[in-house]
């Protein structure tokens, strides 16, 4: 999840394949997923993060040389995470299903609700933070991000698609160039020697603080619902994903480190005061028509996101259904404005890439680890049926726990466990689950091949007498 403007507006799942694998008739060519990707991780606070790194005493080199090995990192995730939608084919729900079990959904579900709200929020706050640095409005951020938040729920009320539109073919595509100019325009202004100058942050310190942010804005869960209908080759995915993390995570932060170096700005308002005045001539309502058009766009998708996911856990009228998460994500808004939008995002990011990867983590354990290392073999031509599935697969559920636990615990949200906060969040987690969930189902496995033989012996013993 990010705050990507166009998210899920160009979402490729079509609910009538949810029950079947997209045919390799279907499937779009490198070039279409890679700019649908290029849009899943450009977000402007990703420019903003650089302001903070350079406040925090990151040098030009660790900001670099971090985001690229943490783009590595990302792409260690993400190349089995998106290949296993082009794969199988399936959609992210039946994968889920054929690993969690039949009723497994229903734990990813509250994942996704609690996530995607929090995003909701995030994204009211980052736009009432943005209008106030462009206008200087006079109304507070506890105010001005819930009503936002409200305000962006109107989409998903009624169904209008024009800010969807707008953000998809016009906010997005401006977004990129408007901080691509700002990059190559500020490069060549700032001197040679920014390049050896040291940082007065640690490499360990600021490797941690890169990597946690770079992985927990850009992951999503269900890359495979988007997968799927790429081409079944890992270059068709590795490329793309690879090209889409060099602008969103390397550029965009760069861009703002650049900024803020040449400028000595570190909080959120001025940054983007500055680099509208520095692109766009001071003409605010610029600025204000692209960051709103991207920032509502997501806000339908994290809304719409939040509604279906629920539907998995309760059945409501749809318009119940928004104006509760609304108001949740109001509420959420409000909360996240107490710790200013750099200290939210770092939170919601760290969750983020715990709550939402360890389910993906665990199904790329399953079909990538567990049945190659166990000779299992893997049939995607069709899904498991009911009968063949537990209601819940203890593995996959312990791993979930113990990968969750084990990376909100070093994530630093929890009050009380700031000292725990130490490492890479996301990857001690995932590591956690991948673990848990290896040994579970060897052991499974192992089990069910020994009663298998007991049941072969016990029928040849038969045969004898």
């Amino acid at each position: 999840m990010t705050l990507s403007s166009l998210a899920n507006q160009t979402n490729p799942v079509d609910i009538s394949h949810a029950d079947e694998a997209i045919a390799e008739g279907e499937r779009r060519n490198p070039v279409t997923m890679g700019l649908l990707w290029i849009t899943m991780v450009t977000f402007f606070p990703g420019v903003l993060q650089g302001f903070i790194w350079f406040k925090e005493g990151l040098s030009f080199m660790q900001v670099v040389g971090f985001a690229v090995l943490s783009c590595l990192l990302m792409l260690a995730y993400a190349i089995p995470a998106c290949h296993i939608g082009a794969r199988s084919g399936w959609s992210y729900g039946g994968l889920i299903r054929s690993v969690f079990g039949r009723s497994g959904n229903k734990i990813v579900a509250c994942n996704l609700v609690f996530m995607f709200i929090a995003w909701y929020g995030l994204c009211s706050l980052f736009l009432a933070e943005n209008l106030h640095g462009l206008f200087h409005f006079d109304l507070s951020l506890t105010v001005l991000a819930p009503a936002l938040a409200i305000v962006m729920a109107f989409n998903n009320f009624w169904g209008f698609k024009g800010v969807a539109n707008f953000a998809r073919f016009f906010a997005a595509p401006l977004l990129i160039f408007w901080v691509g100019y700002t990059f190559f325009k500020t490069i060549q202004t700032v001197p040679m020697s920014v390049l050896t100058e040291p940082g007065t942050c640690t490499g360990l310190a600021a490797f941690a603080m890169v990597a946690n942010f770079i992985i927990g804005v850009s992951v999503w869960g269900n890359e495979a619902d988007y997968w799927r209908y790429g081409r079944n080759r890992v270059s068709a995915t590795l490329l793309p994903v690879a090209f889409a993390l060099t602008i969103g995570q390397i550029i965009f932060p760069t861009t703002g480190w650049l900024v803020g170096r040449m400028t000595g700005i570190t909080d959120y308002a001025g940054a983007t005061a500055f680099m509208n005045d520095y692109s766009f001539g001071g003409i605010a309502i610029l600025g204000a028509l692209v960051l709103s058009a991207s920032y509502f766009a997501a806000n339908d998708s994290n809304l719409y996101g939040s509604t279906n996911a629920l539907n998995h856990l309760v059945k409501l009228p749809h318009r119940k259904a928004v104006t509760l998460l609304t108001v949740l994500g109001a509420l959420v808004a409000v909360v996240l404005s107490g710790t200013g939008c750099a200290g939210a995002l770092e939170k919601v990011a760290s969750l983020n890439c715990v709550l939402l990867a360890v389910p993906t983590v665990i199904i790329i354990a399953e079909y990538f680890i567990v049945r190659k290392l166990y000779r299992q073999h893997s049939d995607f031509s069709k899904q498991p049926r009911d009968e063949e599935l537990p209601a819940f697969s203890r593995a996959a559920v312990s791993a979930l726990l113990a990968g969750c636990l084990v990376g909100v615990a070093t994530a630093g949200v929890i009050p009380g466990l700031e000292s725990w906060h130490q490492g890479i969040c996301s990857i001690q987690g995932w590591a956690c689950a991948i673990a848990v969930y290896t040994f579970m189902r060897g052991r499974e496995i192992r089990e069910r091949s020994y009663i298998k033989v007991d049941s072969d012996r016990s029928a040849e013993e038969l045969v004898r007498r």
